[in-house]
């Protein structure tokens, strides 16, 4: 085997490697973990306070879980994207001055062009990096929410009911904005096959004569 050979080999070990944390992300969802004391233990809150805001916690710990997920999800798709379009945007131009007659050299060129202009098409069409802010500043924002309730009940108002209502009411309003904002990133089925052109209609670059 050429040297070109070898290298393609190497690309390709590499680029599978570096994406099996990404495909163990994307087949699982992520452990949750809340921590720390809840409001079962606060002594700011009845009896009947605690079992609501308790049971609020136990409602929302599924979309938690899908939040936590998808942010996840997103931030190493990013990740990964980011790493290998960087090398490329390096990596190609120094190829197409090194490229010979061997066609290995034409196929590692092709490879690194497509491998980078796939992952900048998926990037954009799906909307890696601000989805990723999306669902991440929601759960943020909740637990920030969760925290201050936790901490400072009074922030949400005097009586407990106050409290609790409010409380609630931001709650569900973090909701909404991270499904609006899901919503409003979800790619459309005129943008996947306008990305799809675009990646596949880049030809291989010619070798040098």
């Amino acid at each position: 085997m050429s040297g070109w050979a070898w290298a393609l080999l190497v690309y390709v070990g590499l680029a599978l490697a570096s994406f099996a944390p990404v495909a163990r992300v994307l087949t699982r969802p992520v452990k949750l973990h809340l921590g720390g004391p809840s409001f079962e233990d606060s002594p700011y809150f009845s009896d009947e306070g605690k079992l609501r805001l308790t049971q609020n916690v136990d409602r929302i710990k599924g979309t938690l879980i899908f939040w936590k997920t998808r942010a996840e999800r997103y931030r190493m798709l990013h990740l990964y994207s980011l790493v290998w379009i960087t090398t490329a945007a390096v990596a190609v131009p120094l190829l197409a001055q090194a490229l010979t007659e061997d066609p290995w050299s034409r196929w590692l060129i092709t490879l690194v062009s497509a491998h980078s202009g796939l992952l900048l098409a998926l990037s954009r069409t799906f909307r890696v990096e601000v989805n990723y802010k999306a669902f991440r500043d929601g759960e943020s924002d909740y637990y920030d929410l969760y925290r201050r309730m936790l901490d400072r009940p009074r922030a949400f108002g005097e009586s407990e009911s106050e409290q609790i209502d409010r409380y609630l009411e931001q709650v569900e309003l973090v909701r909404r904005v991270v499904r609006s904002a899901e919503t409003e990133n979800f790619p459309s089925v005129e943008e996947v096959a306008s990305a799809a052109r675009g990646t596949t209609s880049a030809s291989p670059p010619a070798a040098h004569q």
